[in-house]
C-alpha cells in the first residue's frame, strides 16, 4: 500500500533520489539536480496543493512522483508519472489522478479540452509502452546538442549595424521578451504569455542570470536575442542556450549563427566546459543544421508524446 499527498518544497531532496534512480536506471545517470526539483516546486504556474502527487510506501520510501502543470492560461498541459525502478503498479493508481487533474485545469481556463505533453527519454522503452498504453502519440522530439570549448573561444566577427545590449537593464529585458514571443510564435508547444508572467517564472528559478540575455539590435532595431542559463552547470559544468530567437524580418543574415558562437564565447570566457541546447527536430527554422554546423553535436533525444482530452 502506498500513501499519496501533494508534495512540499521541502520534498525535494526525496524526490531528487527518486528521479535520480529512475534516470540512472534509464540514461545511465542523473539528469537532473537537486536545484532543478527546487526550481520545478516554485514554478509559479505549480500548485502544490492540487497539481502533484507523492506516492510513499509503508516504510516512508517515496516511490513516485506526478504532476500536471498547466501552461499560462492555454490549453497546453505539461504532465508526468516518475516510478521507483522495480516497483510495479504504482503507475496505474497516479494515472487517472493525473488526467483528472488536467481535465480540471482546462475546465478553469474556459477551455472544452486539453492537450497534454509528455516528456519521454528515446531510451526509456518501457514508458514509451506506458505513453501508448494511455492513450500519447508521439508529437515531436528534442534533441540534446554539446559543444565542448578547449580553452577560450574567440567572439564572432558581429554584422553590419549590430548593437548588443545586456539582460540586466529592465528595458532590455521588455524587448528581449517581445523578440522571443515573436521568434517562437509559430513553434511547437508555444504559449504567449505577457511580460510579467515571464519574468516572474525566470525570476523564480534559481538558475537565471540576467547577464547571460543578449539582445542583439541591427540599425537600432531588436532583431534576436539568445538567453543563457546556468541549467548545466552544477552537473556538467556547461553554458546552456534556453532561447535563440531571430525575428522572421531578420532571418537569412546570420544573426543567429552569430548569437550562438557569442554565447559560446561567453560560456568559454566564464571557463564552462562546453555549451549545451536543445532544438526542436520540426523546428519551424532549419536550426538543428545551423547548430551542427557550428561544431555541435547531439547527446540525447527526448520524444514528447501528446494526448487530446
Amino acid at each position: 500500500m502506498h500513501t499519496i499527498r501533494p508534495p512540499r518544497v521541502e520534498d525535494a531532496a526525496a524526490m531528487y533520489e527518486l528521479i535520480a534512480a529512475y534516470e540512472t536506471a534509464v540514461i545511465g545517470a542523473p539528469d537532473m539536480t537537486l536545484e532543478d526539483v527546487v526550481d520545478e516546486l516554485v514554478e509559479p504556474d505549480f500548485d502544490l496543493d492540487k497539481d502533484g502527487w507523492l506516492a510513499h510506501d509503508a516504510d516512508g520510501r517515496l516511490d513516485a512522483t506526478s504532476w500536471a502543470c498547466r501552461n499560462g492560461d492555454s490549453d497546453l498541459v505539461d504532465v508526468d508519472v516518475i516510478v521507483r525502478p522495480g516497483v510495479v503498479g504504482l503507475a496505474g493508481e497516479l494515472w487517472p489522478i493525473v488526467l483528472e487533474r488536467a481535465r480540471e485545469l482546462g475546465a478553469e481556463r474556459g477551455h472544452d479540452g486539453v492537450t497534454l505533453h509528455l516528456g519521454v527519454y528515446r531510451a526509456d522503452q518501457v514508458k514509451q509502452a506506458m505513453a501508448k498504453e494511455w492513450g500519447f502519440e508521439p508529437g515531436t522530439s528534442f534533441h540534446r546538442m554539446r559543444i565542448d570549448h578547449d580553452g577560450p573561444v574567440e567572439p564572432p566577427a558581429p554584422p553590419a549595424g549590430l548593437t548588443l545590449r545586456s539582460g540586466e537593464s529592465e528595458d532590455v529585458r521588455r524587448e528581449a521578451h517581445l523578440v522571443h514571443q515573436k521568434g517562437f510564435a509559430d513553434h511547437f508547444g508555444f504559449v504567449a504569455i505577457d511580460y510579467d508572467r515571464w519574468y516572474e517564472r525566470r525570476q523564480a528559478q534559481s538558475i537565471t542570470d540576467w547577464s547571460q540575455l543578449t539582445l542583439a539590435e541591427l540599425d537600432g532595431r531588436p532583431a534576436g536575442v539568445v538567453i543563457g542559463n546556468n541549467q548545466f552547470l552544477p552537473d556538467q559544468d556547461c553554458g546552456y542556450v534556453a532561447t535563440l530567437a531571430v525575428l522572421p524580418e531578420f532571418r537569412g543574415r546570420g544573426l543567429g549563427r552569430f548569437l550562438l558562437r557569442h554565447a559560446f564565447a561567453a560560456d568559454a570566457a566564464r571557463g564552462r566546459q562546453g555549451t549545451i541546447l536543445h532544438v526542436d527536430s520540426n523546428n519551424t527554422t532549419p536550426a538543428l543544421g545551423l547548430y551542427e554546423s557550428a561544431g555541435m553535436r547531439p547527446v540525447m533525444a527526448i520524444d514528447v508524446w501528446r494526448r487530446r482530452l
